[in-house]
């Protein structure tokens, strides 16, 4: 049983090396393995977690530390976009993506352990389908959101669409334009559920980072005892005691890993000061909701 678990991944990896998207029976393979994946889907275990947001925050970091956990089983990758890009594909093929049951059976019935697998796809926070997506899956699921300045956040955010060339303009340049570049966006989303924007998520440098606004969303569904916030500058600064408070939501038991090493750090290019300041004033508001929101404060306002 244990040697059939790993072949989804095998099948899956060997359609997109031997099938271009482009040629006439990638849509038959593509088929193929939709059609596998019914088969086998009803065959492994769903998520008893996400990390849910938000992007450019630490949270590969944190999914790393976390899959290190001795009762934790990753998924294939991090980021599924399930609730969000590719919902369309279904249950079974996201459910494709974790352990087996049978993997599930052994750990928790022979070995007598907690068994937690989960993912991590950031983009979750801020599309306006996937708590409603996510609720009807599982409404006991743990979700975790760590949250970072929303000023920081946005340069970080710029800085990777920068570095791989996708955007020209400069950073003050960008944020200036962006809700004209993200119009109607959300409410196309909010629309019509099948409808996924990649501009949105791509170019929403300063919307992404309104917490307030997403979060009301998500607790239209879930209690706030259902999430877990924390808190990006703290996770830096004290990376075993933000992971200690993380097992312990998922109650499990503690661990210490031997090096918290940072994934995805960027140092390149400086924000203006000036434009600092003007951006720090802008999300006063919207963090002072947040704070109200979650009963606790960050030091984001300088």
């Amino acid at each position: 049983m244990e040697i059939e678990t790993e072949q989804p991944t095998r099948f899956k990896n060997q359609i997109k090396q031997n099938v271009d998207k482009n040629s006439k029976i990638y849509p038959y393979a593509r088929n193929l393995y939709r059609a596998y994946c019914n088969l086998a889907g009803p065959l492994h275990t769903l998520p008893d977690f996400l990390i849910i947001g938000a992007a450019r925050s630490g949270t590969t970091s944190l999914y790393q530390y976390l899959a290190q956990h001795p009762n934790i089983e990753p998924c294939v990758v991090k980021q599924l976009h399930f609730f969000d890009e590719y919902y369309l594909r279904g249950i079974n093929w996201y459910k494709m993506n974790f352990p087996s049951c049978w993997k599930k059976f052994m750990c928790t019935k022979i070995k007598n352990k907690k068994f937690l697998t989960g993912e991590a796809t950031p983009y979750y926070l801020q599309n306006p389908n996937a708590p409603k997506r996510i609720k009807k899956l599982n409404p006991n699921i743990k979700l975790i959101l760590l949250l970072r300045n929303p000023v920081d956040r946005a340069f970080s955010h710029y800085k990777r669409k920068w570095k791989n060339g996708t955007e020209k303009l400069s950073f003050e340049e960008s944020t200036e334009v962006e809700q004209n570049r993200i119009k109607g966006e959300m409410e196309k989303m909010e629309k019509d559920e099948n409808y996924f924007s990649r501009t949105y998520h791509s170019l929403s440098y300063i919307s992404a980072g309104l917490y307030s606004i997403h979060l009301k969303k998500w607790l239209q569904y879930f209690p706030m005892e259902q999430i877990l916030i924390l808190e990006n500058e703290q996770f830096l600064l004290e990376s075993q005691s933000v992971y200690t408070k993380t097992l312990e939501f998922l109650e499990l038991p503690k661990f210490t890993l031997s090096n918290y090493k940072k994934f995805q750090e960027s140092k390149s290019l400086s924000m203006d000061p000036k434009t600092r300041k003007k951006l720090i004033e802008f999300c006063k508001p919207f963090n002072e909701e947040l704070y109200d929101l979650i009963g606790k404060k960050f030091a984001w306002d300088k």
